[in-house]
């Protein structure tokens, strides 16, 4: 780890400093067998997705970090001392600056335990505020590595864009990608637990029979020729077969998805959230109303329905995320 600051000044700042960080999808998440340390490897390509939590920090008495959550689901996040964005300002207080201290205030965009990293997103958010906040003005590598120890989708949600990851997905390799594609994205009210997914996954495939992984052939491809239809055929989930035995309800959404128009599909992450790729914009938007309908009890054709309590948004992606979005006020 990087040799701690000297502490730099903790002149009050009332104004504080506003982060912007989106949540991602994993456009494959190919997962090799389980390690001794309990983990899997991974091979997996995140995208950032243009919804974002946004957190506000400013400065609160020495050793104190503080943490206050709003907006939709707000409710679902779990105990402040279980905070992640907590626990990355007390793990950058304790390496450079442990006389410094924040409150945050997070304002919820993305969507609560739903696969797309919002919790890691708001760890990234809260290293970034602070850094600045304390005047650390730390590098990129240096937060990183803070990343690194918070949780395996940290550093992503730090870099942004688009990335290859590679050990438990923190080993990080830019891609840049030039095209925006258009996205449909069904959440559920209730999580998913990582760490069921995962056993389930080990419960389906015993680790002899689980090759190393490998993100899959045409994927990067398609991205960078921005080719929809291609990236579509391209998406794939190591984990969509467990969380689909844990929660049946996900295969039903996934085909009304499919007859509604998607060239592509898959469960986000570990889910619940469920991901349909459109070939442009108005496709995104008729997917998205035909699903509401549905989820509304509007469509009346035969078929399966999805389930009434679901949210359903459409986004873009890649969204522009990372260092230089941290800002006064």
């Amino acid at each position: 780890m990087a040799e701690p600051l000297a502490t730099p000044s903790t002149q009050a700042r009332p104004d504080g400093v506003r982060v912007r960080v989106p949540g991602k999808i994993n456009l494959a998440l190919c997962v090799g067998p389980r390690r001794p340390d309990g983990f899997h490897d991974l091979a997996t390509v995140f995208q950032s997705v243009s919804l974002a939590d946004e957190l506000r920090a400013t400065e609160a008495p020495a050793g104190v970090v503080t943490v206050a959550v709003r907006g939709r689901g707000a409710d679902l996040v779990g105990a402040p001392e279980d905070n992640l964005a907590v626990r990355a300002a007390r793990l950058l207080a304790e390496t450079y600056v442990p006389r410094c201290g924040a409150h945050l205030e997070i304002t919820k965009g993305i969507p609560v335990a739903g696969g797309m990293a919002g919790g890691s997103a708001d760890a990234a958010a809260a290293l970034l505020a602070c850094d600045r906040l304390w005047g650390l003005g730390l590098p990129s590598e240096a937060l990183l590595e803070l990343a690194a120890l918070l949780g395996s989708d940290v550093p992503f949600t730090l870099l942004g864009g688009t990335a290859i990851g590679h050990g438990r997905g923190e080993r990080l390799t830019p891609v840049r990608v030039d095209h925006t594609f258009h996205w449909v994205l069904v959440t559920s009210p209730d999580g998913l637990s990582t760490p069921a997914v995962f056993r389930r996954f080990d419960e389906l495939h015993p680790p002899e029979t689980v090759p190393a992984p490998a993100v899959p052939e045409g994927l990067l491809a398609a991205l960078v020729e921005g080719d929809p239809v291609a990236l579509g055929a391209a998406l794939r989930n190591d984990l969509a077969e467990p969380a689909v035995a844990l929660r049946p309800e996900l295969a039903v959404i996934l085909a009304a998805g499919t007859e509604a128009g998607a060239v592509g599909r898959m469960v986000s992450g570990s889910g619940p959230t469920c991901a349909f790729l459109a070939r442009d914009a108005a496709q995104a938007a008729g997917i998205a109303a035909e699903l509401r309908d549905r989820s509304a009890g509007q469509d009346r054709r035969p078929g399966p329905d999805v389930h009434p309590a679901r949210d359903v948004y459409v986004v873009r992606a890649p969204a522009s995320v990372g260092f230089l979005h941290a800002g006064r006020g």
